[in-house]
């Protein structure tokens, strides 16, 4: 079935409605090598002309850059025509000797150095440090950012912070939505520990689920996206090409997680290719369109560093998928059987 870029869907039990598709800035942040700055900037009008109207960023992006990148071209347009989310839980710092300063794990970046704060101080300071980056003076959506174990450590630095969200920084959240600064809040998620242990410990209009909901792997099915059925939480699924496996295919540079891909998964994802081939339709298209199927899902932001990689993502939602692929994947053991499919069923 395909997508239209048209489609919206309502966010919880807010009355903000996104858009089915956006774009996230990650990789205009120099994720995994230099972006030109004049790439960066087609990259965004192709986005922009191909009719997108919801972009994804944070302060980690480039520590600042994409944030800076994305602000500087949404600035010039009509307010009222486009969406935008950001994070918070990082604040940015000039470091003490910017000329030795590691900007990793970004290839390229801003030289600023991160702290984490999800107090309520923390919250507020770093929105107010993305306006000023994005030179808008709204955003649409909050996003709780990288609260994992993996994170912060040592442990007590990480209960800490879920500490310190739990008692002061939500109130940061529902004060700026109150009083309508912004739409809707809601986490980030990438494993499903996170899943099933940080996100229900607060109130949340969304998740922005990373990795744990994608082609490659329905393990929260059952779990952590059957409970935010539950909780009417919606879901922005972060990485539909699972970081970068399903968009460029098992190899040996292959990313999975924001790593390299493991032999497991590079066996299954050659596998999903062949099903693919065999129907005659790219992997990438049942990656972008297989989790807009859950009921719980309301928008996908693959990334992009170049202007024809978001031309592909639209010609990739306009694709038909047939309904025998979905079936055939599921009598393949290469999809979980009760995972709901485009089309309808589950």
């Amino acid at each position: 079935m395909a997508v239209s870029l048209d489609s919206r869907r309502k966010v919880g039990r807010t009355t903000l409605e996104l858009p089915v598709c956006g774009l996230g800035t990650a990789h205009l942040g120099e994720l995994y090598g230099y972006v030109d700055e004049a790439i960066s900037r087609s990259t965004l009008e192709t986005a922009w002309n191909s009719g997108m109207r919801f972009f994804d960023t944070a302060p980690w992006y480039g520590r600042g850059l994409a944030e800076h990148r994305l602000g500087g071209f949404l600035r010039t347009l009509p307010r009222s025509d486009f969406l935008i989310s950001t994070k918070v839980g990082r604040t940015l710092h000039r470091p003490k000797d910017p000329a030795t300063f590691d900007r990793g794990p970004w290839a390229g970046g801003l030289n600023f150095e991160v702290r984490f704060d999800y107090s309520y101080d923390g919250i507020m300071r770093s929105y107010e440090q993305a306006l000023q980056r994005l030179a808008l003076d709204t955003v649409d959506a909050l996003v709780i950012h990288d609260l994992d174990a993996a994170y912060h450590q040592p442990a007590e630095t990480y209960l800490g912070h879920r500490r310190a969200l739990a008692s002061s920084g939500m109130k940061a959240l529902q004060e700026l939505k109150a009083a309508g600064d912004i739409g809707a809040y809601g986490m980030g998620i990438n494993t499903n520990e996170a899943f099933e242990t940080v996100a229900p410990e607060v109130d949340l209009d969304f998740l922005l689920v990373a990795m744990p909901y994608t082609l490659l792997d329905q393990d929260s099915l059952h779990r952590g996206m059957a409970e935010c059925l539950r909780r009417n939480v919606s879901v922005i699924i972060g990485a539909p090409y699972a970081s970068g496996i399903l968009a460029t295919g098992a190899s040996e540079r292959a990313s999975y997680g924001y790593a390299a891909a493991p032999k497991a998964i590079q066996d299954k994802a050659r596998r999903l290719q062949d099903m693919a081939s065999a129907h005659g339709i790219a992997l990438q298209a049942a990656a972008l369109q297989f989790p807009l199927a859950h009921p719980a899902v309301v928008s996908i932001i693959p990334g992009a560093a170049r202007p024809e990689e978001v031309a592909q993502n639209v010609r990739h939602l306009a694709t038909t998928v047939p309904q025998a692929f979905w079936s055939d994947l599921k009598a393949q053991g290469l999809l979980n059987p009760d995972a709901p499919v485009p089309g309808g069923g589950a």
